[in-house]
């Protein structure tokens, strides 16, 4: 099983190296990161990320279609997480058992692409209790990568 985490347009150093911490954890292959979110090498890395960043596999693309057209072409599964009306519920990932995962993460602040969403096989949503709608990136990321390991 190869799973990879793409970050796209999160801004926030900490949540970026987090999940790099994340990645490590749950066994995720690559994190690979687009557009301005933040990538090694930088001096304040280690503090958050713990060193992660030296052992998990990462690739820096501007692009970030180039790499999910490649991502598809090698018959990754694209999972996007956001609300949609047709997400599922995160905990149906548990007994998920594809071959190839690429989990997209996005900042919290705007809604993922439009074209992420058309090219993703599942949206995935982590159901709130009260009125808030979404969680730190970080925190979302381990939620799903939880579910994916």
């Amino acid at each position: 099983m190869s799973k990879i985490v793409l970050l796209d347009s999160i801004r926030s150093m900490q949540n970026v190296w987090a999940i790099f911490r994340n990645a490590d954890w749950a066994w995720f292959d690559k994190i690979i990161l687009t557009w301005y979110t933040p990538y090694p090498p930088r001096n304040d890395i280690s503090k958050t990320a713990l060193w992660a960043q030296n052992w998990i596999d990462w690739e820096f693309y501007e692009d970030w279609m180039e790499i999910i057209k490649k991502l598809k072409k090698d018959s990754y599964k694209i999972y996007s997480v956001e609300l949609t009306k047709d997400a599922i519920d995160y905990k149906e990932l548990f007994n998920e058992k594809e071959d190839k995962v690429c989990l997209i993460m996005w900042n919290e602040i705007s809604w993922v692409r439009k074209e992420f969403l058309d090219l993703s096989d599942k949206k995935i949503i982590i159901p709130m209790k009260w009125k808030k709608e979404s969680l730190n990136v970080s925190v979302a990321a381990w939620i799903v990568m939880y579910a994916l390991s």
